[in-house]
């Protein structure tokens, strides 16, 4: 390792040890010098990997997040709190490192009801709190709609009882959030997993899917909320698909026709210790008696699926994205586009999210605005899901609320060449930080694992004995991080 790139990473590590949870100081000139701009419109996308044509993934077709990525910073290096909906949701709605159950965001509103006022204010209740009409249309937290109970429709159980003004879910044929949820074409609900296909491309239009109604549903609350200007709004819209199972219109899946799709560079099950999971989501599907481990003409049909919901949630966005545009809205609304994680199409012998590394962590995340310096440009900084709210927070040029333990992103923003700061992500007993080239998962008992990343090996060699001060030194940044966690 070259001495510049340790001083770069040991640099990354002081900030960490030394400065906690607070802050990092930033370049506010695009905060504090213009006149902040007012609405926010978020789009949170599930399952979704980093695989976009902006992104550098050529094979896949997505003209409309493209078109976005031409006036965004592209964060090439983002990276979630944790692989899992609940986790990461929690996250981005609170800026806070929290628990690891997919639950983490009711556990959280059943403690609030019980500690009113102990408990730090979501992403959406600070926007409220100053203001804004905070609207959420389809999957923003963990279960469409925003409420849980036994269908996940029950108003008396909201998962953010101190966010949302109003909070959607269109059902129509799939009769409830949770029929929507994992509902395949005109209507089919899963009942048992075994019995509901892996895939599927069937004829016909976006809304014979759930996320072609919760596009609809946005943009009319998008239309009302732009009949009264002088009201701020945060409009979160969250679409389902990428996520299992693989349902898009057929018309998706036929643009891959002849698309050659790269190899999997990591096929096989890591050696020694790891996060590697059994892939027990995606393998309780119906198969058709087929395993994308062993069957590799199986798993391009379920990579070219994968690709075909991508290609069907980027239309979506395509919709929402022209709607702000013939509002006029347009002109005066952040853009967020975010991945609330990434998903292993068979690197390291792995189909799924359940583990830490890279493929389940990375995932998109784009933002724009009116007047961002050097718009189109990506950035390779390491950033984290818990930063979006503060860097909402200081783009609309509002006060921070209580400390997050996510950081403001001004810096990349203002500057694509920023380096960013260390990442932190967690999934059951095991941690990880990710700190320039290097990341260093901590799996309790088991023992630990530091990868180079900028080497050819990458995450297939652990590389902990040839660098025994820098695991000790990034070791103690990475317990830094797990003394901050929300518990309840």
């Amino acid at each position: 390792m070259r001495k510049t790139q340790l001083i770069s990473l040991f640099g990354l590590i002081g900030s960490v040890l030394f400065q906690g949870c607070a802050t990092s100081p930033v370049n506010e000139n695009r905060a504090s010098q213009k006149q902040p701009i007012q609405n926010i419109l978020f789009i949170a996308v599930d399952d979704l990997r980093p695989e976009l044509k902006s992104f550098g993934a050529t094979h896949i077709h997505s003209p409309n997040i493209d078109a976005l990525a031409e006036n965004s910073r592209m964060f090439y290096n983002h990276y979630v709190n944790a692989p899992s909906c609940g986790p990461s949701r929690y996250s981005l709605l609170t800026g806070r490192y929290g628990p690891t159950s997919n639950n983490a965001i009711g556990a959280r509103a059943r403690a609030l009801n019980k500690r009113k006022g102990e408990i730090p204010a979501s992403m959406p209740a600070w926007f409220k709190s100053q203001g804004y009409t905070t609207v959420a249309v389809g999957k923003v937290s963990h279960y469409p709609g925003g409420n849980m109970g036994k269908n996940w429709n029950d108003p008396s159980q909201p998962e953010l009882p101190d966010g949302w003004t109003k909070s959607l879910m269109p059902v129509a044929e799939w009769q409830t959030p949770k029929g929507a949820m994992h509902g395949l074409a005109h209507g089919e609900i899963r009942k048992k997993a075994s019995e509901m296909d892996v895939f599927q491309a069937a004829e016909g239009g976006d809304n014979i899917y759930p996320d072609g109604l919760i596009t609809d549903e946005a943009i009319k609350q998008l239309q009302q909320l732009t009949k009264e200007p002088e009201k701020p709004f945060f409009l979160a819209v969250g679409l389902i698909k990428p996520h299992l199972p693989f349902g898009a219109p057929k018309k998706y899946l036929d643009l891959y026709e002849g698309v050659e799709f790269p190899e999997n560079p990591y096929p096989n099950k890591p050696k020694g210790p790891s996060t590697w999971f059994n892939s027990n989501e995606f393998m309780k599907y119906n198969r058709w008696g087929k395993n994308p481990i062993t069957d590799e003409a199986f798993a391009e049909s379920v990579r070219r699926h994968y690709a075909a919901c991508v290609s069907y949630a980027d239309a979506q966005v395509g919709k929402i994205l022209q709607a702000l545009k013939a509002s006029g809205a347009d002109k005066n609304t952040i853009v967020v586009l975010w991945g609330d994680h990434g998903w292993n199409l068979g690197e390291h012998g792995m189909w799924g999210k359940h583990n830490l590394f890279e493929e389940a962590l990375k995932s998109p995340l784009l933002i724009a605005y009116p007047g961002i310096p050097q718009p189109g440009k990506s950035t390779e900084a390491v950033v984290e899901t818990a930063d979006i709210f503060p860097t909402l927070t200081k783009l609309t040029g509002l006060p921070m609320p209580e400390q997050p333990h996510g950081q403001s992103l001004i810096d990349s923003l203002n500057d694509p060449n920023d380096q960013g700061h260390a990442a932190y992500a967690y999934w059951r007993d095991n941690h990880t930080i990710r700190m320039g080239n290097f990341r260093l998962t901590h799996m309790g008992d088991k023992g630990f694992a530091l990868y180079d990343l900028a080497s050819e090996e990458k995450e297939t060699k652990n590389v902990a004995a040839e660098h025994p001060e820098l695991v000790k030194t990034m070791m103690k940044a990475l317990r830094a991080k797990m003394k901050q966690r929300d518990k309840f």
